[in-house]
């Protein structure tokens, strides 16, 4: 019976996605190492989720309840949190329902941005992990390499596998008739993870080089070595948005990092420095045996001086257009206020798929219909594994009372074969039937008859193999139950 425990984006802080990071190598060969019941395990973990993948011998319902405390608690045990709190967060997934969240998940439909193509390079590398440590199980490995199929699938066959394609894309694309040259664009990037270097990718395409990287977390130095890139601080963030052109957020940060309050400290901080300036350029000696001192404005020339004074202490960021906020946050990283702040253009998830091709959100759904079907395909080929070993015993015992009376038949002198060869077809005819009446009976969950059988007719004992379970209607309540 395959489960999976996952924490993510949508259900943890980050705060608890990097601790339970920390740990995650050793997560697996603790989750083999911890129960009798559990025959393999593999752990995937990432800037956005946790998730561990178990493979169970038990075939029973009650079995997912006690794996549940089982992986809280070997969890606990690898990365030091509680596992009361553990049990709080994760969510549960059992059978048929964890293969279709691992499949969607490795397809990108589980991101903080839908159809990142990170992921699924994430997913497998977890399984090679899981295989270097000797974790992995023959089912799991079934999973996991069905998981990377499906992903391949729906690259092919929708616009999620289009070249490049990601939200930022779509968000630079609406931007596009606001900027003349990108070339000349200062970018605040706020977010490390691994859907800011696809940003960051998304910017360099354009021929923006000029960026600087803020982390809430304090990463923005590391991400800023690995991408050659500026970094800052949190006591320059205020007056870096004062100064750049763009600012992009793709943070798991709770609460808002960017708003209004914080645009205007940068634009009040930058005209500080520019007043600043202008009074250096006042107060300086002039050479006034080569250069006369200019006269002071008066009229018109008095007129436009104001305003430019005016206008550059009211505006003080000299941006070539308006400012673009594009926030990829989900929850929100910029909150809607800032819209209030002159010369600021907000581009959020919500604005950008309103104005998306209409193929981009179909693209979602026909991605959730192929993810569906492929989860039901593995739960049936499961099923149908499931017998196998009964299969297999039947034949067996069919075919050695074949060989058996080709034996015979041969002593008694049947030289030309031709007994031996209409034996054999008829084993054939007759397991024919048995076979296609097992495919059946499992993918209806009827193994047990069909064992029950071949032990009651013919007297064949079926080695015991774990059964798939169909999947738990309610995983909620099946983990709130543990």
């Amino acid at each position: 019976m395959l489960m999976c425990v996952t924490a993510s984006h949508k259900n943890a802080t980050f705060d608890l996605l990097e601790r339970l990071s920390v740990g995650a190598e050793g997560v697996a060969a603790r989750l083999v190492e911890h129960h009798e019941c559990v025959s393999g395990a593999v752990v995937v973990a990432t800037c956005n989720r946790f998730e561990a993948y178990i493979d169970l011998d038990e075939p029973v319902t009650a079995a997912a309840s006690v794996a549940f405390e089982a992986a809280a608690e070997a969890v606990s045990e690898t990365t030091g949190i509680p596992a009361e709190q553990l049990r709080e967060v994760f969510d549960l997934s059992v059978g048929t329902a964890a293969a279709e969240h691992l499949f969607a998940v490795s397809a990108g439909l589980e991101s903080v941005v839908v159809g990142e193509g990170e992921i699924a390079g994430q997913v497998r590398r977890s399984l090679e992990a899981a295989r270097a440590g000797g974790t992995t199980s023959s089912e799991l490995e079934r999973l996991f390499q069905r998981a990377s199929q499906t992903s391949r699938g729906i690259k092919n066959r929708t616009p999620l596998g289009r070249a490049g394609r990601s939200i930022v894309r779509l968000a630079l694309d609406l931007a596009e008739s606001r900027i003349d040259d990108w070339a000349t664009q200062r970018v605040l990037l706020v977010g490390t993870g691994a859907y800011a270097g696809a940003s960051l990718a998304a910017l360099r395409d354009r021929g923006v080089t000029d960026v600087l990287v803020y982390s809430p977390s304090g990463r923005a130095e590391k991400f800023a070595r690995s991408h050659e890139i500026g970094w800052i601080g949190h006591d320059d963030l205020a007056r870096t948005t004062g100064e750049v052109d763009i600012v992009v957020t793709c943070t798991t940060a709770e609460g808002h990092v960017v708003d209004a309050e914080l645009l205007r400290a940068g634009r009040a901080a930058v005209a500080v420095d520019h007043r600043a300036r202008a009074a250096a350029v006042t107060d300086a000696p002039t050479l006034s045996l080569v250069t006369p001192a200019a006269p002071e404005p008066t009229g018109v020339s008095a007129l436009v001086h104001d305003v430019i004074t005016e206008a550059a202490a009211e505006c003080p960021v000299p941006h070539a257009s308006a400012q673009l906020v594009i926030d990829l946050g989900l929850p929100r990283n910029v909150d809607p206020d800032v819209s209030t702040v002159s010369g600021v253009v907000l581009l959020d998830l919500e604005t950008i798929r309103i104005h998306a091709p209409l193929e981009e959100l179909q693209a979602t759904e026909v991605a959730r219909s192929i993810v569906s079907r492929a989860a039901q395909k593995f739960a049936a080929v499961g099923e149908e594994r499931s017998l196998e070993p009964a299969v297999v015993a039947l034949r067996s015992h069919v075919h050695a009372l074949v060989e058996a009376e080709v034996a015979r038949a041969t002593a008694r002198g049947d030289d030309d074969g031709s007994t031996a060869r209409a034996l054999r077809h008829l084993a054939g005819v007759l397991l024919h039937e048995p076979t296609v009446r097992a495919r059946n009976l499992a993918r209806n969950g009827e193994q047990a008859a069909y064992t029950t059988a071949l032990q009651t007719l013919f007297g064949i004992e079926v080695p015991q193999a774990p059964a798939v379970v169909a999947p738990v209607a309610d995983t909620d309540s099946a983990a709130s139950a543990s």
